[in-house]
């Protein structure tokens, strides 16, 4: 059976619409119980971060605690700062929690 252009989008846009309508059935405090459910550090908790951004993270190499006292991610010019209800800060270039006592091969000092 050879489909048409016509039946290819329908049913593109039934996936699409279907998945939206089922992401908006999710209850709201879905992210709020998946953080509750992490128990330990919380500049440890790698849920939701793909394989290829923890590869990624350790391709920069990126330690927990600086080998270099005086280049800490607190004062790189690509640290994101925790937000106030937050312990752990972000950084530009991967995705997933960072200690600010931490260190990458991308350092760069705040300007």
């Amino acid at each position: 059976m050879k489909n048409t252009r016509r039946q290819f989008i329908h049913t593109c846009i039934g996936l699409v619409s279907g998945g939206l309508v089922l992401n908006a059935c999710g209850s709201s405090d879905t992210k709020e119980t998946k953080e509750e459910a992490f128990v330990g550090d919380p500049c440890e908790n790698m849920a939701g971060i793909t394989e290829e951004e923890i590869a990624k993270r350790k391709q920069l190499g990126y330690v927990n605690k600086s080998p270099i006292p005086e280049n800490r991610c607190d004062n790189c010019q690509l640290y994101i700062p925790p937000k106030s209800d937050k312990e752990c800060g972000g950084c530009m270039l991967f995705k997933g929690p960072v200690y600010a006592e931490a260190y990458c091969t991308y350092w760069a000092p705040q300007l």
